[in-house]
């Protein structure tokens, strides 16, 4: 008798294909990620990964894609080795960024857009560093179309905001905080630490002076004080001086 063990399925945490192509693409996914974590970074059910293989049918480990970066409305943060929707209430990404490279195929980037548009995906960023292309898709009637005016295109679900012009890409936290570099965020950061040592720097320089004047100020009370004292002395010497005088028949003269 031959007994059948069904075999678990496999759900590998990776697809063997590297995370970018070249540095602009890693930089570009690095910066998209890190300041999406940023700005969700209280919204505990709020979960934000880069380059995680994503499964949205349970049975299918075929059926994947691993988009550059995704955000997820509605489940917690942590650590997963890959995004398994049946295991996450079977909520699919919101919102999904594309950074393409030269690598990058027309056929490719339709597949994505077909799987993205299949399993649920809102809002759809694809942007070309090298060409300086930037497309948006919204999900409108089950379909996601691009948008035509995106100039100055705020997101309906991060919040944020996109500015593009022909020289450049630049987003915006909902706060109004440009998106940042890693760079430019230790830059920043040393600066604002620069300009709290001068402030506390002026604020020691400044308490020094107001103790030194509180100092001379006693100072001053102190003399006065001795001045009063020393004229008191010699007013009560005066009149000792005159009792005596008086008790010996003298009257003396006053001056």
């Amino acid at each position: 008798m031959t007994i059948s063990v069904e075999r678990p399925i496999l759900y590998p945490d990776s697809d063997g294909q590297p995370m970018a192509d070249n540095t602009r693409q890693f930089q570009w996914i690095v910066l998209i990620k890190e300041n999406l974590e940023c700005c969700f970074a209280e919204h505990p059910d709020v979960f934000v990964a880069g380059d995680l293989l994503w499964y949205p049918v349970e049975g299918e480990p075929k059926i994947r894609i691993a988009p550059d970066v995704f955000v997820v409305f509605g489940r917690p943060k942590g650590h997963r080795g890959s995004y398994r929707q049946w295991e996450e209430s079977h909520i699919a990404p919101q919102v999904v960024f594309e950074i393409l490279s030269p690598g990058n195929r027309i056929q490719e980037m339709v597949n994505k857009q077909r799987f993205y548009e299949r399993y649920g995906v809102e809002e759809y960023y694809i942007y070309d560093p090298d060409r300086h292309h930037f497309n948006v898709l919204q999900r409108q009637g089950g379909e996601l179309n691009a948008l035509e005016e995106i100039d100055q295109w705020t997101s309906p679900r991060l919040g944020i905001h996109f500015e593009f012009t022909p020289e450049a890409l630049t987003l915006y936290r909902p706060d109004g905080e440009k998106f940042l570099t890693t760079i430019e965020l230790a830059a920043e950061r040393t600066a604002a630490q620069e300009a709290a040592l001068a402030a506390q720097a002026l604020a020691t320089t400044e308490q020094q002076r107001a103790e030194a004047e509180r100092q001379r100020a006693e100072a001053e009370r102190q003399r006065a004080e001795a001045e009063r004292q020393r004229a008191e002395a010699e007013r009560q010497r005066a009149e000792r001086l005159t009792a005596q005088l008086r008790a010996l028949g003298i009257e003396p003269e006053l001056s």
